[in-house]
């Protein structure tokens, strides 16, 4: 097999073509599907559906997406964040060095298009309002805990399983949780939900928090 530094130049250019067009089909899936969730309802939309109007096959979907819950939950945020944190001075603390991600994150959501903040709010307003979402969500928690995990315990040259660094990613993980979720998971309105700087200002709010111990 040969190594990526044997790839040619128009290889290389042809495997950059190849992610951006997938990239350009998973959100045009995404786009459909959120169209058609507003226009129908999530229950009554069909995979089916969401595909014909994205114009490629159900197997087309599923390659992307998983299941009808993934289209909703899957986004590159946590990919993104985790990319800001690894990037961070290491004479950062772990909290300093996410806070700093965070705010590295919040410059990209002040970026979205109206469109792509409409999407954005959509998909977090259904991913606490809908009983499958939700429960689809868990398995997504523990691949993100895991994930983070990963990157604390490389940051702090320890193992992922150690029990600190365990204990650490579970309090970050829960007071970002915290700051994110609505008071009530039923009848939430998209307009309503809160992303771009003020989404950063209550995670980094609730991380500062965790730096000062937790008081109450």
């Amino acid at each position: 097999m040969r190594s990526m530094t044997a790839l040619g130049r128009a290889e290389v250019a042809e495997l950059g073509l190849r992610e951006r067009k997938k990239a350009r089909t998973r959100t045009s899936i995404q786009q459909h599907a959120m169209r058609l969730f507003r226009e129908q309802g999530y229950d009554a939309t069909t995979v089916e559906e969401i595909a014909a109007a994205a114009e490629v096959s159900p197997s087309t979907f599923f390659r992307y997406f998983p299941t009808k819950e993934d289209v909703v939950i899957r986004d590159d945020y946590d990919r993104l964040l985790i990319e800001a944190f690894r990037g961070q001075p290491s004479e950062l603390s772990p909290i300093q060095a996410i806070r700093s991600a965070i705010h590295d994150l919040g410059t990209s959501l002040g970026q979205l298009t109206p469109e792509e903040l409409s999407l954005e709010r959509d998909r977090a307003a259904l991913q606490v309002s809908v009983p499958e979402i939700r429960a689809r969500s868990i398995d997504e928690f523990l691949r993100a805990f895991w994930v983070f995990a990963d990157a604390v315990a490389e940051r702090v040259g320890s193992r992922p399983e150690a029990m600190p660094v365990r204990a650490f990613v579970g309090a970050l993980l829960g007071v970002m949780l915290g700051a994110y979720l609505p008071r009530t998971m039923d009848g939430v309105d998209a307009q309503d939900w809160h992303l771009g700087p003020d989404l950063v200002q209550r995670i980094d709010g609730a991380l500062a928090l965790l730096e000062a111990g937790l008081p109450l």
